[in-house]
């Protein structure tokens, strides 16, 4: 079904008025015209208009004031302003103020069926940026997960899986890789998503604090237990319960928390009555709990009972065709934080974070985005910003099938900017940093159509 356009002319002149809005009739579109300003407002505030015609020259208020008051109602409404007394003055001030254009009276017929065809297809493409824009997000990103490769895809399709079930979750996986954001979409996916979310780190608490942490103490049950305190799996109940870095646990607290997997009850340090809970656990660890396990130092019939489904996410170097998105979204991320206006990287700067190996996965990502952003004094990430030891990383495994994914990766990120840009060579290859001599070869070599 082809959009209805809506056009509201507005202009004192009778005449004017009448042969302007029938030649936009025969156009095609729905117009209305009123003979001044007040009107004009009133009808924008009432009803929705794609276009408005605005007289410069009107008694009480004139073109000028029309659009800045249109604008503070809707600031994407296009204004065109027409006026039979045209001053370099005025047409300069008109497009200071946000006219779409500034046409000069007696005007030519074809001349405004061409504006309007532009302005339709620019908000046709912003529309259309938009919803892609708003599909790529669905696509691409699960609460704060953000990736596009097919690891990523497989793991989003899992977490939404188990979302739908209450069973335990072990997720396994190197530091930095967001083990907790799993955890926490799939709480935020899960029919406990009402319920509280709760998170102990088991790493940083010894034996007695975690313990008290995990099931609570009664007033008097150690020195320093001046009142009763709820412990996580109290506070927890109705929701999940997220045990971080769960192989640091001693030996003691696995079998007590075991006892509480199997019978949802448990009592408080120092208390006798029993408590039971209604919980969903979901564990974390980066460490190998079956090295463990050979150990001695974590129990077998823990691990199974927390392993009934495994989640495993891929570290940042197994997943390099993610980084261009993961940029992006710290790049926003930071310059909001910042108060800056970064808005792209330099294309050397990128190839350097590919090319890099990531010990510390996506937090260590993000870590250098953000130091990036604070040292930035363009709009830009140069390789400048960028810390010594990704500007020297070694680029022998840089090689073969990391040159081939590196090709892809860069296919990928000329056509999002060639279509953030609505195709614009000139200014797409400002954003690359290159010329458009080499944004036309690539645009050739990788066979890009946009």
């Amino acid at each position: 079904m082809k959009e209805i356009i809506r056009i509201l002319v507005v202009d004192d002149e009778q005449i004017m008025r009448d042969s302007l809005s029938d030649w936009l009739r025969l156009d095609g579109y729905e117009v209305e015209a009123v003979e001044d300003g007040y009107k004009a407002l009133e009808k924008v505030k009432k009803e929705s208009w794609d276009v408005l015609f605005v007289d410069l020259k009107m008694p009480r208020m004139d073109g000028i004031e029309v659009m800045q008051k249109v604008k503070e109602i809707n600031k994407d409404i296009p204004v065109i302003i027409i006026t039979a007394y045209a001053t370099v003055d005025t047409a300069v001030k008109a497009m200071k103020e946000g006219a779409y254009e500034y046409i000069v009276k007696p005007f030519n017929p074809e001349e405004i069926s061409i504006i309007i065809r532009n302005i339709v297809v620019h908000q046709s493409l912003v529309k259309e940026n938009i919803f892609l824009r708003q599909e790529l997000k669905k696509r691409y990103q699960l609460n704060d997960i953000i990736g596009k490769g097919p690891r990523m895809q497989d793991l989003f399709a899992l977490i939404r899986k188990v979302a739908k079930s209450n069973t335990t979750v072990l997720i396994e996986g190197e530091s930095g890789t967001g083990k907790e954001l799993i955890a926490r979409a799939i709480h935020t996916n899960s029919q406990r998503s009402k319920g509280p979310f709760v998170a102990v780190p088991c790493a940083a608490l010894p034996e007695s604090l975690l313990e008290s942490e995990l099931f609570g103490h009664e007033k008097g049950a150690f020195t320093g237990a001046i009142a009763t305190r709820k412990g996580s799996f109290e506070l927890a109940d109705k929701g999940t319960l997220f045990l971080d870095e769960v192989g640091d646990m001693s030996l003691k607290i696995q079998a007590n928390f075991l006892r509480v997997l199997e019978q949802r009850e448990f009592r408080r340090v120092g208390g006798t009555n029993l408590i039971k809970v209604d919980v969903r656990v979901i564990s974390a660890t980066n460490q190998d709990l079956n090295k463990l396990i050979k150990n001695g130092k974590f129990r077998e019939d823990l691990y199974y009972r927390l392993n009934v489904v495994s989640v495993n996410p891929p570290p940042l170097r197994k997943r390099k065709e993610d980084i261009p998105l993961l940029v992006e979204h710290f790049l926003k991320k930071y310059s909001i934080e910042n108060k800056k206006d970064v808005k792209w990287i330099h294309e050397d700067a990128l190839k350097l974070l590919i090319q890099y190996d990531w010990p510390g996965n996506v937090r260590e990502l993000e870590n250098v985005i953000e130091r990036a952003v604070v040292l930035t004094k363009e709009d830009f990430i140069s390789s400048d910003e960028l810390p010594p030891f990704v500007r020297t990383a070694e680029k022998e495994e840089f090689k073969m099938a990391a040159d081939s994914q590196l090709h892809e990766v860069e296919k990928e990120h000329i056509l999002r900017v060639l279509k953030a840009n609505d195709g614009n060579i000139k200014k797409s290859a400002n954003i690359l940093g290159i010329d458009r001599t080499t944004l036309y070869n690539k645009i050739k070599k990788y066979k890009i159509k946009f």
